[in-house]
């Protein structure tokens, strides 16, 4: 991504009333709902925000997570320990201004989350994201990430190779 976009932590100074991404219940949730979340500690959210304009540009929230082993693909689970749950953090909702379409932005706000993921003093074994159309599926297994067992809607990257799509 280029230095037009700045990612942070959000913050009350960030104008969210007018954040539209083509999706109604993502809309919905970043302009009246992410707020609450972060501060009940149900999830963290960060804002990609232009920094000529300060306009919100997109946004991604993480929260901590787990998955049952058994609706890991059997591919990866037979690599695992023999855990019941796998530990892990979700990227629950992630998008992008429909203004800055086409600009590298929603893959730019996913490498942001594995980064941060990954560098989190905290173990997680993989990264999921809760897709929220057939769309957004699309997005997340053009860069890896495989559904899990019972819910093709979640996906499922390890953090390792999560670090491969974002490292030189």
């Amino acid at each position: 991504m280029s230095v037009r976009f700045a990612i942070e932590p959000l913050a009350k100074a960030h104008k969210r009333a007018d954040f539209t991404c083509g999706n109604d219940r993502i809309d919905s949730y970043f302009r009246e709902t992410v707020s609450q979340d972060v501060k009940r500690k149900y999830a963290t959210c960060f804002v990609a925000k232009e920094i000529a304009t300060d306009r919100v540009a997109g946004f991604y929230t993480l929260s901590s997570s787990n998955v049952p082993l058994n609706e890991v693909p059997e591919l990866l689970a037979k690599k695992l320990p023999r855990y019941p749950t796998v530990p892990a953090v979700l990227i629950g909702w992630l998008g992008r201004h429909s203004d800055y379409a086409g600009q590298g932005l929603g893959e730019a706000l996913l490498f942001d989350a594995i980064k941060t993921v990954a560098t989190a003093p905290i173990g997680a074994h993989a990264i999921f994201a809760d897709a929220i159309d057939d769309g957004a599926a699309a997005f997340y297994t053009a860069f890896g990430f495989t559904p899990l067992v019972r819910r093709p809607r979640t996906l499922y990257l390890p953090v390792a190779t999560a670090l491969s799509l974002v490292s030189p």
